[in-house]
């Protein structure tokens, strides 16, 4: 039997955390920046954990589910 593989574009955004959470970068931090405030722009560059909702999700793509 074949091996299970990760998908690629998970394995990139994603990272586990040692309690075992899954850490993410925020959204719309690319471009089109001057119209956004200089704290709305320090919010989005902190990580933040992905939704309890959206876990089992990631967890699938991750292969650790």
């Amino acid at each position: 039997m074949p091996k299970q593989k990760t998908k690629s574009s998970a394995k990139k955004r994603f990272k586990l955390t040692g309690t075992g959470k899954i850490k993410r970068k925020h959204a719309f931090k690319s471009h089109i920046l001057t119209k956004k405030s200089k704290k709305r722009k320090l919010a989005l560059t902190h990580d933040t954990v992905v939704h309890k909702a959206d876990e089992d999700n990631v967890k699938q793509m991750l292969r650790l589910k």
